[in-house]
This record gives C-alpha cells, structure tokens and sequence, in this order.
C-alpha cells in the first residue's frame, strides 16, 4: 500500500538536500544551480513509533519491520510552469501522481545559496507554487466543467454528480483559492474530487528550512509560513537541512548527543514523516510473534477486512475475525497471553473500524 508525498519548491530552497537526508542516500543530486534534479528520486522511509520497540520487547520478536512512506524529489518550479516554462510540464505531471505535497520554503537569510528570484520570502514562494497550480487546474476544470454540466443536463447521474463538486472547486480557484477548500456533500462527490486528481485538492505540509541557529524554535520567517499554513487548514515543521544532512553521516550512538547539544528532542525529519504520516490521515497497527513484530499503514476509517488485505489480499477474501488487543493493554498485560486472560483481548468482525495502536492477528479462511 504506498502512500507518496511529493517534495516540491522553487529551486535552490533545499529540496534535494533534505530527500537525501530523509533516504539517508546521496539519490539527490544537491547543488547550488536550479534545476539539478531531473528526473523524480524516490526513496522510501520509516515511519519512527516507539510503540513498535516496545511491543517487539514484550513478544520477544526475532525482527522489527518498520511501516514505511514513499517520498519523491521533484524537479524545481519556476514561474510560468502551468505554461510550460521550466520544466513545468514534467513537473505538474509529477505532482499529481502523489498523494501529499510537502513544500520546502526557504527561511534562511545569507548568499551563499542563490535564491531564483533574488530573494528571502517564504510567502511569495509559497504562493509562487500555489498559483502555478491553481492556474493548471483552473485551465483543466474550465474545459471539464462545461461538459459535466452539458451531460448532468441530459440525464449522465455521474456526471451530475462530477459537475457539482468540480463546479464548486472551479469557482473557488476563479478567486485564487485552491481546490481543496471544496466541501464535498456526500461519499460520491468526495470520491468524484480525488478521481479528478487537481493538483490544489492534495494536503500540503509546509517545511520552513531554517538556518542552524533557528532550529529550535524557528525565526521571523517560520512564525509566517506557520500563520499561512494555520489560516488554511495546512501542516507545517521546522527543519533545518543542513543539520540533517550532518545528522545522517554520523554513527546512530552518536546522533542523540548531537542533537541534545544544539537542544533538540528529535531529528527534524521524524517530525516531517510523523507529519506527512498525520496528513495523509494514517493509522498505525502492529503484528506481533517470536518471528516478527511488524507495523502497518491503513486509512484513519478502515474497517478490519481492509487492514487485513494490507497484509495479504488472501486475509480480506476469506477474512472471519480479527483477535484485537489495544497497545496499552498489550504492554500492560505482557502480551497476547496476558490480555486474553485479563479480558482484555477482543474479537472484532467485519464492521470494525481499526484504531491506531491495535495489536492484531486476522482469522481467515479460503
């Protein structure tokens, strides 16, 4: 099951440098012109959650399988890429193939890093990328749109439907506002919005990239980029690249003193992969055994069968039961042996909507 988030920005904000500091790799060529990176890098990291150590503790796990989120590196965007310029089509293309954008602003001063437009303006940058966006889909809805209404017209009960909540979005980005702050009525107008794939309907995560000596609490700059994101329903971190970038080339014991002596709790990248983690609403549940403890990603609503088929697609076609133990009592009580005889452990049918932290093991039959 992948979820990706997309890391996008102008060029020359810090891209590349936090894509290899979240792979760990050198994937990303990072470099001090635009446009450095051509092609999307993918890379695949772990989601961190302590519960996982813990629950492979109590069931004396030979192993530990992290779950894990998909992040793409996309080529930088100029002004005019709706149009073109740039490398604007591969980008915007490259866009909607992700479910989650996480946009790396620039809220550093110093002339070391060229900024593309002569600048520190964490705002226009932002609102640079916005409307290049906006400015595609608004081309796309404007041809769509007409013809939904023409079909609803007629009878088409899908596209009545399509022409509803894509007619919505289209008059909210003809006053420059993005497409998701559509308030779709019901199931089939929320499933009609994310088949039409706009590039403003995806969740955004703001990174303000800030200088070392700003990586605990943030500058002038962040606190701006915070309003914005607070003001649109958005998400936004405090990150300082460089830090990372040094973080990953250091022994994991030591990684923990560094960090203390610059008065920081946690790396920066964890809070951006917990956040993107949240955006995409995603829920953690774990399974446990002498072999393996093992965490897994599903939708916040998933009912029991759907988690199962993460697993195999086996486990939902002949899904029976789901044996259920809450992390808390898992822990509490040493284990699956230990909740079943304190009552603790739950047997939960098809209508179960998994919650975060379940320990679960699937009864099934094919």
């Amino acid at each position: 099951m992948g979820f990706r988030c997309g890391i996008v920005g102008l060029p020359n904000v810090g891209k590349s440098t936090l894509f290899n500091a979240l792979t760990e790799t050198a994937a990303a060529q990072a470099a001090n012109y635009p446009f450095c990176t051509i092609e999307p890098n993918v890379g695949r990291v772990a989601v961190p959650d302590p519960r996982l150590q813990e629950i492979a503790r109590v069931a004396k796990s030979a192993s530990i399988i992290e779950t894990q989120l998909e992040f793409v590196d996309i080529a930088g965007l100029v002004r005019g890429a709706s149009k073109g310029e740039g490398l604007g089509n591969q980008f915007l293309g490259n866009i909607r193939e992700v479910d989650a954008i996480v946009h790396v602003l620039r809220c550093f001063e110093g002339g070391d890093v060229t900024h593309v437009e002569g600048r520190v303006d964490p705002i226009a940058d932002a609102d640079t990328v916005e409307t290049e966006l906006m400015l595609s889909d608004l081309e796309s809805l404007e041809k769509r749109v007409p013809n939904l209404v023409k079909k609803a017209q007629q009878g088409d009960k899908e596209s009545k439907v399509q022409a509803s909540v894509l007619g919505q979005a289209l008059e909210l980005l003809r006053q420059s506002k993005p497409a998701r702050l559509t308030e779709p009525k019901d199931a089939e107008e929320k499933l009609a919005l994310e088949r039409a794939q706009l590039l403003t309907a995806k969740p955004v995560l703001y990174v303000c990239n800030v200088d070392e000596g700003d990586a605990v609490s943030g500058n002038a700059h962040s606190t701006r980029v915070f309003e914005k994101a607070k003001a649109e329903g958005a998400a936004a971190v405090i990150v300082s690249a460089a830090i990372e970038a040094e973080i990953v080339t250091m022994a994991p014991e030591d990684r923990g003193e560094f960090l203390s002596d610059l008065g920081l709790e946690e790396t920066g990248l964890s809070r951006v992969i917990r956040a993107g983690y949240d955006l995409l609403h995603l829920i953690t549940f774990f399974t446990a055994g002498p072999k393996e403890a093992r965490a897994w990603t599903v939708e916040k609503g998933s009912k029991a069968p759907q988690a199962a088929g993460v697993i195999h697609t086996d486990f939902e076609r002949g899904f029976i039961r789901a044996e259920t133990i809450a992390y808390s009592d898992f822990v509490q009580f040493n284990g699956e042996a230990g909740a079943r005889e304190a009552g603790k452990l739950r047997s939960e049918g098809k209508e179960y909507a998994v919650q975060d932290g379940d320990v679960m093991l699937f009864r099934f039959n094919v």
